[in-house]
């Protein structure tokens, strides 16, 4: 479906001296310094995967997903989706995918969503049964119906981009890239995009790549995650496997009845970090659950300690992501952290 291979992307950026001394100097002669935006990344992608491409602000995403998308084209390596090189032949591929990207809309401005939507429609040659019916169905998991008649200007932004959904899916499209279809929305709205995410893919098979900086969004739709950083990828594997390399995927809340305080047994300080919050009686024990079972721990805990309540909790995403980057690709190999399959 998508296959992506050894593609890098080098800019030449115009730099020059602060002030009015700088902006003077700089009409005599220019300073340039060269950066790479992306470096030999690789990989592949079936049909019918929903795919997390995830990072830092400038790590390079945006640029991947250009390159993908056919809207630049790479300085080095090749891309090839549904056996289209996307940049060489960009109305071919145009008929092939959708894409929601960030700001920018593919709505008309100051007509009504639906004449947009129709126009679109013309634009696509998408059949008039097939547009009907995926009207209908947007309609009732966008909750549209209201929507329709107001022109694009006039929409808030959660109602803005579940019409921009709307169009992006219009004329299934083989592949769908995402970017930040969430952000700014309130809890509701990101619940309707996700299911709708999830049954566009589940009816259609449609291939997805989602970038976000909301990771409920990467917990909610995907299996798999690309990790990128300073230009590279660090990591590409699934969710579950990256939670179960993490030092800590698991916290238990130890609530006990004790005025003496509470150390860990023994037994358990090599393979348990204890947290000490403000909470009287209230404790947080992480661990991996590869390395131990929270029955284990519970099981030595109440040999020496009342147990008066507790709970365990999976770690989030957000904070795997934050340990990678804060350990970093260079320590990888070592830690066990990230594994990259280029």
């Amino acid at each position: 479906m998508i296959e992506v291979k050894n593609i890098s992307k080098h800019y030449r950026l115009f730099e020059r001296d602060p002030g009015l001394s700088g902006a003077v100097k700089a009409l005599f002669k220019r300073k340039y310094i060269n950066k790479t935006a992306v470096n030999d990344i690789s990989f592949t992608i079936p049909k019918g995967e929903i795919v997390g491409y995830i990072g830092s602000n400038g790590a390079g995403k945006s640029t991947t997903i250009k390159m993908i998308s056919g809207i630049l084209t790479p300085d080095e390596g090749s891309v090839i989706v549904n056996g289209i090189t996307p940049y060489s032949d960009r109305t071919k591929n145009a008929k092939n995918i959708g894409a929601v990207f960030g700001q920018r809309t593919q709505l008309f401005w100051d007509i009504p969503v639906q004449e947009s939507l129709e126009l679109l429609k013309h634009i696509y040659e998408v059949p008039q049964d097939v547009y009907e019916r995926n009207l209908a169905k947007f309609k009732e998991v966008l909750d549209l119906e209201a929507l329709l008649p107001i022109p694009v200007r006039q929409l808030s932004l959660g109602q803005k981009m579940r019409c921009e959904l709307a169009a992006a899916f219009l004329h299934n499209p083989s592949v769908v890239y995402l970017d930040e279809p969430t952000i700014g929305l309130d809890a509701s709205v990101k619940i309707k995009i996700r299911q709708f995410i999830k049954q566009m893919n589940k009816e259609h098979q449609t291939t997805v790549i989602l970038t976000t900086h909301d990771m409920q969004d990467i917990e909610e739709l995907c299996h798999r995650i690309i990790i990128i950083d300073k230009g590279s990828v660090i990591y590409d594997g699934s969710l579950l496997s990256l939670k179960q390399q993490t030092r800590f995927n698991r916290t238990i809340k130890l609530e006990i009845d004790s005025n003496d305080g509470f150390t860990l047994p023994a037994t358990l300080k090599t393979s348990v970090h204890l947290e000490i919050p403000e909470e009287e009686h209230h404790f947080l024990l992480h661990f991996n659950n590869t390395v131990i079972s929270g029955s284990e721990i519970m099981k030595e805990i109440m040999r020496d300690y009342l147990v008066q309540d507790f709970t365990i909790t999976e770690l989030g995403i957000e904070k795997v992501v934050q340990e990678i980057y804060e350990r970093g690709p260079e320590h990888a190999e070592v830690l066990g952290a990230v594994k990259v399959s280029n």
